[in-house]
């Protein structure tokens, strides 16, 4: 298969406001192509459309609005793109949003929220999109999975499982597609600088104490700079790569899981100095307590997205006392549901 050529093709990107997802937007417009931009934070999305249109006026530049954690607006999104694009040359599904916390620790909805976010919406857009993607010559498909695509910590069962589905979903993709000629990309981010600890909802029944500890901690370990994580992935796409790992952060974990897949665990445990606190059965989510952490914008993948975690970058174990190194995966790169 040949390299992608991004000059003179459309390229639909969720996430598009802030983080990995604006990187990925100035990216592709410097490599000639003409750009969809999804999000929900209306204002961080003009802001990189405004930078965009003044370094590159020729490009063509086209936004929608769209909280990814709505279905129904999620389709109409879609159908609009479909519509007036019926050749999408590249797609990128890099919204993503995080939530701090052990399986008992959050609610039902709060769990299902991420997984409508993080996987229910990329199979929505992949599925409306893919005829779009199959009518142009040499299209690609990108999806950001995460270092917690490769590995499960505690405390990130949502946001694992999501980003697993993800993995497995693009796999088969790729597997499927190959005879459309048409390229997949699975991508997995370490650390990547980005405002995603910050932006990460908490689950209901996770003492506020707990959470903070463990976001200062995981803060220190976001070392990479969004825009060096968007070259990788658009220098991997462009070469046609089915997997993308991003920084040392989430190679060495990928090897540790290749090493052994089903002890890791204890091996990730052995590079933390302070064990986990269990929270007394009485602080367990309850449906009535709403999160303490406002939701971050779906946005960047468009309009109303819904929160703020950047897609493929790992997320802080709101159980502990302190974010786990050992305890990470891969929002919005950026740091936004989309």
């Amino acid at each position: 298969m040949r390299d992608l050529a991004f000059p003179g093709g459309t390229a639909v990107l969720t996430g598009a406001a802030s983080g990995i997802g604006a990187a990925l937007a100035h990216g592709l417009a410097r490599r000639g192509a003409d750009l969809v931009l999804l999000d929900r934070d209306a204002d961080g999305l003009a802001e990189v459309v405004a930078a965009i249109r003044a370094a590159h006026p020729d490009r063509r530049v086209e936004t929608h609005l769209v909280d990814l954690a709505d279905a129904d607006a999620t389709d109409r999104v879609a159908a609009e793109i479909r519509r007036a694009h019926p050749r999408i040359r590249l797609l990128i599904n890099n919204a993503g949003v995080a939530l701090g916390g052990r399986f008992d620790q959050v609610t039902l909805d709060e769990f299902l929220w991420v997984v409508e976010i993080n996987f229910r919406a990329v199979v929505r857009l992949t599925h409306a999109l893919l005829p779009a993607l199959k009518a142009e010559p040499g299209a690609h498909l990108v999806n950001v999975s995460s270092l917690f695509g490769l590995i499960a910590p505690a405390g990130q069962a949502a946001y694992a499982a999501s980003k697993f589905a993800v993995r497995g979903f693009t796999e088969a993709l790729r597997h499927e597609l190959v005879d459309d000629g048409i390229g997949v990309t699975s991508v997995h981010p370490g650390g990547i600088r980005t405002r995603i600890a910050e932006r990460a909802r908490v689950g209901s029944g996770v003492p506020i104490e707990e959470y903070e500890a463990g976001r200062r901690q995981f803060e220190k370990l976001l070392t990479i700079d969004p825009a060096t994580a968007a070259e990788v992935i658009l220098r991997g796409a462009q070469r046609r790569r089915g997997r993308v790992l991003i920084g040392w952060s989430a190679k060495l974990p990928d090897l540790l899981v290749r090493i052994a897949p089903a002890g890791y665990g204890a091996v990730l445990a052995l590079a933390v100095r302070s064990r986990p606190v269990r929270v007394p059965a009485a602080r367990a989510a309850s449906a009535e307590r709403a999160p303490r952490a406002a939701p971050a914008a779906v946005a960047p993948g468009g309009p109303t997205s819904s929160s703020a975690m950047a897609p493929g970058e790992p997320v802080p174990d709101a159980g502990t006392p302190a974010a786990r190194p050992a305890d990470q995966g891969d929002a919005r790169e950026s740091g936004r549901s989309a």
